[in-house]
């Protein structure tokens, strides 16, 4: 897929919506061999996924043996809306509290008081962490208006060659 095609798809008012929410879903292959799927906090920097996690991670061993992963963002609502991505996880060991941790766990619901609190406690508990960061090389926004599943899409058109 070339770059401005993922740019044109990333850019679409639906894919905007869905790459400002809280959570993703992070597909890697784990160092067994096993396919893993898990819910991480993300944050959209205009080019990047970034996601956040201990240094201690079982997943990163696994990324870095092998470092293709599919993302998966989407809505609970009907019709879903869903932002599919493929690209590569480069990781990035930093000190203290990456400011994008902060940053994407700013719209979860707490008063004022309990961001303090919380801000507290994950900079006792953390020394460092891990920036997970993944540039997009494969995007498909599906909105069931404008596009659909490949497969439905093909077997809509089946169905329409079928009624003439």
């Amino acid at each position: 897929m070339q770059q401005n095609e993922i740019t044109e798809i990333l850019n679409r008012p639906y894919s905007r919506e869905l790459l400002a929410r809280d959570l993703t879903r992070l597909a890697y292959v784990a160092k067994d061999g096993t396919p893993r799927s898990i819910p991480i906090a993300f944050t959209w920097n205009g080019s990047e996924i970034v996601m956040c996690t201990t240094k201690n991670s079982p997943k990163l061993p696994s990324l870095r043996a092998n470092p293709a992963v599919a993302l998966t963002i989407d809505t609970e609502s009907h019709p879903p809306k869903i932002l599919l991505i493929r690209g590569r996880a480069e990781l990035d060991v930093v000190d203290g509290i990456p400011e994008e941790y902060l940053q994407m766990n700013g719209s979860y619901e707490m008063s004022p008081e309990q961001r303090v609190e919380w801000e507290r406690e994950v900079r006792s508990l953390y020394d460092g962490m891990v920036r997970i960061v993944v540039t997009p090389t494969w995007a498909k926004l599906i909105d069931f208006e404008t596009t659909l599943p490949s497969a439905v899409e093909e077997l809509a058109r089946q169905r329409a060659e079928r009624v003439g």
